[in-house]
């Protein structure tokens, strides 16, 4: 509905440099044939008129671009146009004096068809107003009519609507008239650029300057101002134009019904639609288009259906609009019957659909649950090579057949977007994978997943409909579980240049490497996780785990279990003991009690376990890590665990561990641990034997001072022993100690 103005139909005139030949020899055969090809595109430039087109609104014309001039066939000519010349140094150079010296130097003689094809040719809007503004200033050039009228529709165009504005107001001063067509050009490009009220102000002021305001100028008003909801504006405007005799078109009133409809005003477009046949003014097919569509706005089909009968009756045939109209409205209230119906009329009718009618109509049979009518569709699309608008239509496809159980169809959907040079994206492939999973056709879901992968289609990053986790993850668990593990993080890593790292997934990933022998790849997609956040599941850990040890590399497997205790996952007993056992055997005693304590601290396992602690804590003071060794006992204890440490004291005394065996013991009796008698005398007897008496002295003090009488038969022997070497201070408490001990086991007897 937008107006262009008849404007001065310029005639392009050739401008052509002459390139006559440098040598004095040249033929007269050269010659002759170079100016009758000037001759010929002279006579090519003025035997070709522009043409002028008239719309069928008589209000709506258009104007043609200047007929290129054509050149003799034979070697190519080196000539150029004047204007595009200057279009050109325009277009690579800077808006600068020089610029301007060089335009001026370059134009013979100036004239109004040279200034209007360098406005049209420019390609750059800035520099076409400074090019209308400099030629006038300089005085080359006094601007007619339609230049002024060029430059107002360039400015327009850009929305640069208050430069036009101050062109069009100065036209005047320089003797040009304005007329109404400039105005309307003013008026629609303020309502483009969203400024309304300067559109009104515009149309006002067109009275206060004596320019006459016809049916074009209020329509123009009317499309503005409605395209924005003031329709009680519109509707104020309309009696006004009729008070002032202006009487309205049919396309006027297409306009009201269009906007009334627009801002849900029913009542409104309808009385309109009555002043328009009271008038005498007959529908045409916009306007019973405009009101069938407004019906089915307000999902008034009965309403609708009567207009579409009467347009028919009216000898007005229904156009593809229309058609598609209806349907539109009845998918809109679920008769979907009713838009198969009013489909099969268009094409019986001999009217083709159209892309908007495919994509009206497949939505709705999808909803319906009319698969096969869709597929039906879908086929008539293929064969005319008809795309639809709306690429989402293909997803809804993809989905209803799926869930139809159609799985055939489904794929169908996926060639004909090929057929239709339709970009097939990830999200499309993840409904066929997701429901192929379901149906468990697995090697057609891994097919599908190979092309995916293949042409890197979830990296391309204009896509917009991605894969969603419900596709992914059952493809992901299925590839994991049968030693494919290597194809489906080829998958998730795609997946995750997209920004997307599911739990789920990554840890089955976790779990597939694991379960095919490859705990280092388990443990990089570990690491992977705990860069990003994302909750390790204990499962997939206890596999890693397993797989390392199935490897013999307990390290590893510990480092492992290290991880999994730190994420606030416990290890059963029988992981941690295959983990501690595995260091044992590889001689890493240390790395297993730190396994131990793990254990012993999250207090799993522990009773079953007290003979594999027992081992680990003896191999610790074998080894000389008695303080480790201590700690480890005395976490047992905290637990309310005890380790037998009579058993402990007797091998270490047995093999000579005596340091070990001193620090053993007198950890049991500084916290009163139950030591048998036995036990005490194994260990004096090593450190006597190995001649350390003044440790046997101390810690036969200690037992005695704890009041546990000893009937050790070595005393006599350390005292003697202690006497020989000096330690005659030492030998004299000790028999004291000795004989007071035996009085008060004297006295205990009688007392019985």
């Amino acid at each position: 509905m937008a107006f262009i103005t008849r404007s001065k139909p310029y005639q392009s005139k050739a401008r052509v440099y002459l390139s006559l030949p440098r040598s004095s020899n040249s033929s007269f055969l050269s010659l002759s044939r170079l100016f009758s090809s000037i001759e010929d595109i002279k006579t090519s430039g003025d035997a070709n008129p522009e043409t002028q087109t008239t719309d069928a609104n008589p209000e709506t014309k258009t104007e043609t671009r200047p007929i290129r001039e054509r050149f003799q066939r034979g070697k190519r000519q080196n000539h150029e146009k004047l204007e595009d010349t200057i279009c050109r140094m325009m277009d690579n150079r800077a808006w600068t004096t020089r610029l301007q010296n060089s335009i001026r130097d370059l134009v013979p003689e100036w004239d109004h068809s040279l200034v209007y094809n360098v406005l049209h040719g420019a390609k750059k809007l800035e520099h076409a107003l400074q090019f209308f503004r400099w030629t006038e200033r300089s005085g080359l050039i006094s601007h007619d009519r339609d230049n002024h009228m060029k430059m107002i529709k360039m400015l327009g165009e850009v929305h640069k609507v208050n430069y036009a504005r101050c062109i069009l107001l100065d036209m005047p001063e320089k003797g040009v008239p304005w007329d109404e067509d400039m105005f309307v050009v003013l008026i629609e490009s303020y309502g483009k650029a969203g400024i309304v009220q300067e559109s009104v102000k515009i149309f006002q002021k067109m009275k206060d300057l004596g320019v006459e305001r016809t049916i074009k100028s209020y329509n123009t008003l009317f499309k503005v101002i409605l395209r924005r909801g003031r329709y009680m504006m519109a509707k104020r405007y309309f009696n006004k134009m009729v008070s002032e005799g202006v009487e309205p078109t049919r396309h006027t009133y297409n306009l009201m019904l269009w906007g009334f409809f627009l801002s849900l005003r029913l009542e409104t477009a309808l009385r309109f639609f009555e002043d328009m046949k009271t008038r005498g003014i007959s529908p045409d097919a916009v306007t019973y288009n405009t009101m069938i569509n407004g019906y089915c706005r307000f999902k008034k089909m009965d309403e609708a259906e009567k207009l579409f009968v009467e347009m028919k009756g009216d000898n007005i045939e229904p156009s593809v609009v229309s058609y598609t109209t209806m349907i539109k409205g009845y998918i809109s209230v679920d008769r979907v019957d009713d838009g198969l119906r009013i489909f099969e009329e268009m094409r019986s009718s001999g009217i083709e659909p159209n892309a908007t009618t495919y994509s009206t109509l497949l939505p709705g049979l999808c909803d319906a649950g009319k698969m096969v009518e869709a597929k039906g569709i879908l086929k008539s699309m293929m064969a005319k090579h008809i795309a639809p608008k709306d690429n989402s239509i293909f997803l809804k496809l993809l989905v209803a057949q799926s869930k139809a159980g159609d799985m055939a169809a489904a794929t169908e959907v996926l060639k004909a977007m090929a057929t239709l040079n339709v970009p097939a994206e990830a999200g499309h492939y993840g409904v066929l994978i997701e429901n192929q999973c379901k149906a468990n056709a697995y090697n057609r879901a891994i097919k599908l997943l190979d092309t995916l992968l293949e042409k890197e289609i979830i990296l391309r990053h204009q896509d917009t409909l991605e894969m969603e986790p419900s596709a992914f993850n059952p493809i992901i668990e299925y590839l994991c579980n049968n030693g494919q593990t290597s194809k489906a993080e080829v998958l998730f890593r795609q997946l995750m240049k997209r920004g997307v790292q599911d739990q789920d997934a990554l840890n089955n990933l976790i779990r597939g490497h694991a379960k095919e022998g490859n705990p280092d790849s388990s443990y990089e997609i570990l690491k992977i996780m705990s860069r990003r956040g994302v909750p390790r599941e204990s499962n997939a850990y206890e596999l890693l785990i397993k797989s390392y040890m199935s490897k013999g590399e307990p390290g590893d497997a510990k480092t492992a279990l290290d991880s999994m205790v730190e994420d606030g996952h416990v290890p059963d007993s029988s992981l941690s003991r295959s983990v501690i056992e595995s260091l044992f055997e590889d001689g890493r005693v240390q790395t297993a009690s730190r396994v131990m304590m793990i254990m012993i601290d999250k207090n799993v396992g522990i009773e079953e376990n007290m003979d594999l602690i027992a081992k680990i804590l003896e191999a610790l003071l074998m080894r000389g890590h008695v303080e480790e060794a201590l700690g480890r006992i005395d976490l047992l204890n905290q637990n309310g665990h005890t380790a037998d440490l009579d058993s402990l004291l007797s091998v270490l005394s047995e093999k000579g561990k005596t340091i070990a065996a001193l620090k053993l013991l007198d950890f049991g009796l500084e916290r009163d641990l139950s030591l048998e008698f036995s036990s005490y005398d194994k260990v004096l007897d090593a450190l006597l034997g190995a001649g350390k008496t003044l440790n046997a002295y101390s810690v036969l003090c200690k037992i005695m001072g704890k009041g546990s009488a000893t009937d050790w038969k070595s005393c006599d022997e350390l005292i003697k022993s202690l006497n020989q070497e000096g330690n005659t201070k030492q030998a004299d408490v000790l028999s004291r100690m000795i004989k007071k001990g035996q009085e008060i086991k004297k006295q205990n007897t009688v007392s019985l």
